[in-house]
This record gives C-alpha cells, structure tokens and sequence, in this order.
C-alpha cells in the first residue's frame, strides 16, 4: 500500500479527497482502488482557513510501478498497515472459569476477548444493566435520590458510559484500530476509525455496551449485574476464589480486577487482604461552563457549522513554578453538561458528560490542579481519603442534599462584590448552592486556580468572564492509587490477581483501558489453554 501523511485540505472540501488527491499527485489518476483514512486531525491555527489534515493508505494498481512516479514526494511511502500480533493460545491447564471483575471498558474488553476465544469469562459487575442505570442516573439528577450501587461510577460500562465518550489516546498500538472496529461493529459511529480526537458520546455508547454484553454471553460468557466482589481468598500469596455481595464463593485462580478509580471499599478491601498498592498522584478542582459559542469564535474564528465541524474543544495548561504545581482542562466535553457524580453517600462529586451530536450550546470541563503524596501522606489508601473529604465538604457547603456548591469567575477572583449566579450559566443537577468554592478545596488548588483563570482568559478571550460559572467538586480525575503489578501483569504480592484498567493505575479513559483490559486478557491466553470443552470456533 501507499502512505500518505500530511495531506491537507479546506474541511469545506472532505468530499472531494480522491479529487484532491489526484489534482496534487497526478500519477495517480485511475489507479486508486480504495482509500484508508488512518486519521484526520483539524488545524485552526489560520482561522478562519481551517483545513483538514489527512494521514491515509491507499490501495493501488502497480504499486511498484507506480511509486517509482512518487517518488519525489516525501510525503509518500510504500508501507503496509501495521496489525496485531494474532493470539496464540496456550497449553497450561485452567482450573476454573476466568473471572473478571467489573464491566467498565477495561473488563468488558477482557471479557470480550477471552470469550471470543472460547475462555467462557464470568463477569462480575456490582452495579446495573445500562437500562436500569440510566433509570436510577436520571431519577438522582432529577429528584436527589442517590442509589450508591448504581448511578454514575458504578454499572455496565463503567464511568465512561456517562461521559463525552472520548476514544483519544496518547498509547500507540495496532489493536487499538481493532477494539475501534469492534467498537464501530456493535454501534459507534465509523467516523472514530479515523477522526484525530474521536468521540461517540454517553447516548450511542449506552446501545454500545449492551451489544458488546450481548456478544459476550452468546460466546459463552457470563455477565452478572448486582454482584459485588467483597473479598477475595487467597492462600500462600495465591488466588482461590471470590466472595460475591458477603455471601456467595465462587473458585477461581485467575482474577482480572477492573474495578474503576471509584472503587474505594475494594480497595480497601485490597489493602486488607495484603494485596499490595501503593499512592499517586492525581488531579482537583472544578467544573467551568461556557457558552459554546464562546469557545467556537475562540478556536475556529466562525460557526462550526458554516464549515461542517462539529463544536470546538480548547486543551489548557498552566505551570506554577513557584508552588510546582499544574492547573489543566481534563475530560473537556463541547455541547454537553455538568453531571452529578457522586458514587458514596454523602458526597458530591462532577464530571462532564455530552451526546453524540454535541449541542446543548453549553462547553464544560474540569479545571483541575495536580495533587500528590506530598499533600495527604504515603500511605496507599491516603488519597481516597483525601477525594472523600473535599466530597463531603462540598456536600454540606451544598446544603447536604447534592446539590453542588457553585461560584462566578468573578466572585471567585474578587472582581465582584456578589456570586451572582445566573441559571442558564450552569446544567449541573439536581441543583446548587451559590457559595465560595475556596469552602470545599484545599488552598493551594484554590491559589493555582485563581493565578490559572486569567491566563487561560488571555488565551480564549471570554474564558475568565465575570458571569463564568465553576461547579464544585471535580475529585475523580484518576486512581488515587496504584495496584501494583510485574512485567506480566499480575499482582506484584498475589498470584493469579490481574490488575486492569483505570482503577488498577494503569489507564487513563476508554481506550487505553480498554486495551490494557485487551492485552492482558490476551496475556493470560497465551499461557492458558480454555477449560476442557470450553473452546469454541
């Protein structure tokens, strides 16, 4: 095949990209048999004149031949598509059916994998079915009534599945086009096969994850919704089995952990256990709201839609050097809101959430400040109970019912006398509670925020606006906590424990969990063979 990168166009003209591709390299006129879009990223830095930027493989008649004409153009290359390497399995005998704990995208791919070959996984997940979650999300957002084992963090599809559904990630490797193809198979738009920052949004992945569930029990998995994992056995440093809701066992010796960074009492349960973790750091702060026209004249210099793009998206960062600290945007979700996110009682936490089409004309996103073992200790369980302090500090500043502590930019950095906060500024729910943020976070977040507001206003202007609204508290940017693991993905202090995913400390979204979840089930099957009679085709 032929490479092709850096190959750039007006947006207004992604229709015409064989035209265009032809019109620049001419040898290639009636010769182009297909192309493959590998990525399309949006350059904005001549606004209004915003192109597309095109990194493709062409498929061609006498490739050879015809790369001789190519040749000039350093752009070119003559390269095949890297795959993955196919799954070899192994020979050492399994003694119980694989369990894999939780069914965020971590686990649900693991599980996906080791039932495709035959493995027969048996899915342990504490929350609901996408059907009854989304139920108890909306009745929570709409009337406060909080159910802690099914609403934002907990449930089919993990935390992702109430987010902007981003598939962005910084890891390279050739099975993360094949997870998004399995992906675009049970739902997703195939646009996230090429687009540089692709999204699906929280209303496509829901259909999403009950299709892959799907596929997965007629492989012969299992997949049980209201089963929590509250212990596990382990004998001489090694896994026997797993007690499910404090009452029910079942035997296993291998156990892939991918509980997702809200799982708190299993990480304690963890620790207990000897299981071994250890602290890191992570991030705090806020949600901030913009009208998305805002952020759209900002970044693009016109309407999105005049062009054909979507809603824009900003990524900001400030260092301070003096307290050594960063204040960035994290999880920036265009067109979509501010969700209530808490996974405990007596909590209140945010996140961003949007659909797929991206237009509630509202732009959120955490503006968060990095934290450390410097700020709550060493000890491995220190940072869950750090996020749980700041959660329920802004529960009671809230007024101890969810609702969630909100403040103006302007109030917030003394420019204003009064935290005039207006309702169309703000989409948080079940409600909030005009009050000063400095209240439910620590003072040196608070100190960073307060010096990173006017830089990022310097940046988009209106970003810093007196009337800007910030919602409080934004905690679960990450895993306070690693669960620490060797070169083969097991646990460093217990045999048969596969740490996985976001909350094992090794991922950091959808896709880069979804292929450590991958990857180490596709580790284990290297080792092990399917239980005997197990191995379909």
């Amino acid at each position: 095949m032929l490479r092709i990168i850096n190959f750039r166009i007006p947006v207004q003209d992604a229709e015409r990209l064989e035209e265009l591709l032809i019109k620049k390299y001419s040898p290639l006129q009636g010769r182009i048999t297909a192309i493959h879009v590998v990525r399309r990223a949006v350059d904005a830095r001549k606004k209004p004149h915003i192109t597309f930027v095109y990194t493709m493989f062409l498929e061609v008649d006498q490739e050879q031949q015809l790369m001789k004409k190519l040749s000039r153009y350093k752009d070119i290359t003559l390269m095949e598509p890297e795959m993955p390497e196919p799954i070899v399995r192994g020979t050492m005998p399994m003694q119980h059916r694989p369990v894999v704990v939780g069914f965020g995208p971590a686990g649900m791919l693991a599980a996906f994998y080791l039932a495709r070959e035959g493995y027969r996984p048996i899915v342990l997940e504490r929350g609901q079915d996408v059907d009854q979650r989304t139920l108890d999300v909306e009745q929570f957002w709409k009337e406060g009534i909080f159910k802690p084992e099914s609403n934002v963090q907990f449930g089919e599809g993990g935390a992702g599945t109430f987010s902007d559904g981003k598939l962005t990630t910084r890891v390279t490797h050739p099975r993360l086009h094949e997870i998004a193809t399995y992906f675009v198979e049970f739902g997703a738009p195939e646009e996230i096969l090429y687009k540089h920052k692709p999204h699906v949004g929280t209303d496509i992945l829901r259909h999403m994850v009950k299709a892959m569930r799907q596929q997965i029990i007629a492989w012969g998995g299992e997949v049980r919704f209201g089963a929590q994992v509250t212990d596990i056995e382990v004998q001489d440093q090694v896994v026997t089995g797993v007690v499910i809701n404090g009452i029910e066992r079942i035997s296993a010796d291998i156990v892939m952990l991918g509980v997702g960074h809200s799982a708190r009492d299993t990480y304690r349960m963890l620790y207990d256990r000897g299981v071994h973790l250890e602290g890191k750091s992570f991030a705090i702060g806020v949600r901030i709201e913009h009208d998305q026209d805002v952020i759209d004249t900002s970044q693009y210099g016109v309407h999105p839609a005049d062009i054909g793009l979507g809603a824009a998206e900003y990524s900001l960062v400030y260092h301070d050097k003096e307290q050594d600290r960063s204040c960035y945007s994290f999880c920036m979700c265009p067109g979509g809101q501010v969700v209530a996110s808490a996974s405990e009682e007596g909590g209140v936490v945010t996140n961003g959430m949007s659909l797929y089409a991206r237009d509630s004309g509202i732009a959120n996103s955490a503006l968060v400040v990095t934290v450390g073992p410097r700020d709550f200790g060493e000890h491995p369980l220190a940072g869950v109970d750090f996020q749980r302090k700041w959660e329920e500090q802004a529960f009671i500043v809230g007024g101890c019912n969810y609702h969630a502590p909100i403040q103006t930019v302007g109030h917030f950095l003394g420019r204003t006398e009064t935290n005039d906060v207006q309702r169309g500024a703000y989409s948080y729910e079940p409600g909030v509670t005009p009050a000063d943020i400095r209240q439910c976070l620590p003072e040196y977040v608070t100190n960073t925020l307060a010096e990173a507001l006017p830089y990022f206003g310097r940046r988009i202007q209106g970003f810093d606006a007196d009337h800007v609204c910030m919602t409080g508290v934004e905690t679960r940017t990450s895993a306070p906590l690693r669960i620490v693991r060797d070169e083969n993905r097991l646990s460093q202090s217990t045999k048969g424990l596969y740490p996985i995913g976001e909350g094992a400390g090794y991922a950091g979204g959808i896709m880069s969990a979804a292929l450590d979840g991958a990857e180490t089930a596709i580790l284990i099957m290297n080792t092990y063979g399917p239980l005997k009679g197990d191995h379909h085709e």
